[in-house]
């Protein structure tokens, strides 16, 4: 079974793309949900948390406090280094127990933002960049998400550029509203179900 990485930057329609493999059977692991989850049920992890940033970081209820964490890590590099080097291990952990889940199939996908800054791409055998321009990318998370323009930008700034992340996939999406995603799913579809065989 082969195990493919799939990121892009924010807005770039990466969870888009992976739910059309998901329609084709392909199972996905959404990095980003399987840390959430490891941030209010990871005993370890939580314990870590609250060291780094403080009892405030989860709320009496056990829910984490994300508007206080988002106010620390996204404005300050140092402790969002902090925080992805306490969550990264405990989602790997994750990936790992899920993949022997899904033995079954020929691939699976770990659809994953930090893909290539948190090096998980090393635990994939081939990659996927889903890319869009970055006016294009504003607009829509300032659509889907309610933020400003300088919010949206802030968050883009924490990633690698998409030229860096371009030239270290294997392959290459482009959602750019001009072109057909579809075609470019089903492709890399028969691509990998070939070699997996």
């Amino acid at each position: 079974m082969l195990k493919i990485g799939i990121t892009g930057n924010i807005g770039s329609g990466k969870t888009t793309v992976s739910k059309i493999f998901e329609v084709l059977g392909i199972p996905v692991f959404y990095a980003d949900d399987a840390a959430k989850n490891a941030m209010v049920n990871d005993v370890i992890l939580i314990n870590e948390i609250k060291i780094a940033f403080g009892d405030t970081s989860y709320f009496e209820d056990g829910t984490l406090n994300r508007k206080y964490i988002a106010g620390i890590v996204f404005n300050d590099n140092a402790k969002l280094a902090k925080l992805n080097s306490l969550v990264h291990p405990a989602t790997f952990r994750a990936f790992d127990t899920w993949v022997k889940q899904h033995k079954h199939v020929p691939y699976v996908l770990k659809e994953a933002a930090l893909l290539f800054e948190s090096d998980s791409y090393k635990m994939c055998d081939y990659t996927i960049m889903v890319q869009a321009p970055l006016e294009i990318r504003i607009q829509r998370v300032m659509k889907r998400d309610g933020l400003t323009r300088e919010e949206v930008e802030s968050r883009n700034a924490h990633q690698f550029s998409e030229e860096k992340k371009s030239q270290l996939a294997d392959h290459i999406i482009k959602n750019d509203d001009s072109q057909l995603v579809i075609p470019q799913v089903l492709n890399l579809d028969a691509h990998f179900g070939s070699l997996s065989y």
